[in-house]
């Protein structure tokens, strides 16, 4: 509904960490087969079955994570012929798959360009902030938790589902919480879509709020017809464990430096970059 472009929240030292995620994402999305390419076409039959390997061994499975249920067979990576034509082929796997690791994986494995972008600019935009309040370590730590925290939320909502879970979506939404807790009164820049891209200045609290209010009303399957392949389950618990995490830094928190009121359009403009 709103891209968000830029806050109004200076930080006092550079976030090392947020950069360090953003770098390390941007890589293992460029090492993933089949996705380096993926702008530019459609992938081949012998890309996709080496991606489907590719998850199998580092996304997180629901099923494996609760039930302990590891697969008997599992795909290759290879191309072999079927009834209908050519498949991917399967075989017993030739790793040892830990599940709790791989759920910490999972958070560095993104589907699409788009997926990763987005996933990215969110966390580009408030995860600085975050990092600056909470000093690099402890943040470090935070998006880490934040991250099994949505892993296993999810998994135990779909305790039954086979199917991967990839994404630093859970983490990236541990992190807007904090956000929401901290400075719930900075403003951010965003851009409106169905407004013909119109810049508004917003509060922190009336863009985060509403993300959140549209990720648990989409995790209940209405108003989206993809509801299966996004894992809104996972946002909505990695939000709100990020906002118990960073409530106890409520208080010591100076407010951001920016005034009040709503402003757009041309006198939405921002007078100095940062």
């Amino acid at each position: 509904m709103v891209i968000p472009v830029h806050d109004v929240n200076p930080v006092r030292r550079t976030p090392w960490v947020t950069y360090a995620l953003i770098a390390a994402n941007v890589l293992v999305f460029l090492s993933t087969p089949g996705m380096a390419g993926s702008v530019a076409g459609g992938s081949d039959l012998s890309q996709l079955c080496h991606l489907q390997a590719f998850l199998d061994h580092y996304a997180a499975v629901p099923r494996e994570l609760i039930h302990h249920q590891m697969p008997q067979l599992v795909p290759t990576g290879a191309v072999q012929a079927g009834p209908g034509g050519p498949t991917c082929a399967a075989g017993p796997p030739g790793y040892d798959k830990s599940a709790p690791l791989s759920v910490f994986t999972a958070m560095f494995l993104h589907g699409s360009w788009i997926h990763l972008l987005g996933n990215m600019l969110f966390l580009m935009i408030f995860g600085n902030n975050v990092e600056d309040r909470m000093g690099h370590i402890r943040f470090t730590l935070f998006y880490v938790v934040c991250g099994y925290a949505a892993g296993y939320g999810f998994a135990l909502l779909n305790d039954d589902s086979a199917d991967p879970l990839i994404g630093a979506s859970g983490a990236i939404a541990g992190v807007l919480g904090a956000y929401l807790v901290l400075y719930a009164k900075a403003r951010v820049w965003v851009l409106v879509p169905f407004l013909l891209f119109l810049p508004l200045r917003l509060p922190a609290w009336l863009v985060l709020g509403f993300w959140f209010v549209l990720q648990a009303f989409y995790s209940s399957g209405e108003g989206v017809s993809d509801a299966g392949t996004v894992a809104y389950e996972a946002h909505v618990v990695g939000f709100l464990v990020g906002m118990l995490l960073a409530w106890p830094l409520k208080a010591g928190t100076p407010p951001p430096p920016e005034p009040r009121g709503l402003l757009f359009g041309r006198r939405a403009r921002p007078r100095h970059t940062w």
